[in-house]
């Protein structure tokens, strides 16, 4: 298992915003492709974004396009999402995971809390 730490995420109200992180230690994070995906209680766990190992290619979950923005710094061996005019419904586990072509996501954190209120 490829250690992945997330942290960011806290009680916020609707229309603030959050910085997640996800930090990586150990290993060649700039080797890995890396994704962001969220959990809400007694649904499916859903895609949010992805980014690849240079930045070069990104891409968003239709739903959260207009409001996330994910990045990284290799530099630093994190990689962000930030998450502007938060919604209730986005309340939900955020979890990132590090991925190789042709492989998928096989890594994966413990998850950072989001909750937003109304």
């Amino acid at each position: 298992q490829v250690p992945l730490v997330e942290s960011g995420g806290g009680l916020v109200q609707a229309g603030e915003s959050l910085r997640l992180a996800c930090a990586a230690s150990g290993w060649r994070f700039d080797l890995f492709g890396m994704g962001w995906f969220r959990q809400a209680p007694g649904k499916e766990r859903q895609f949010v974004a992805s980014i690849s190992r240079r930045s070069s290619n990104k891409a968003y979950a239709e739903l959260v396009k207009e409001r996330f923005t994910i990045s990284r710094d290799n530099a630093k061996n994190t990689v962000y999402l930030q998450i502007n005019s938060l919604k209730p419904e986005d309340t939900a586990g955020y979890y990132c995971a590090a991925g190789v072509v042709g492989k998928g996501y096989e890594y994966w954190g413990q998850g950072t809390q989001v909750t937003v209120s109304s």
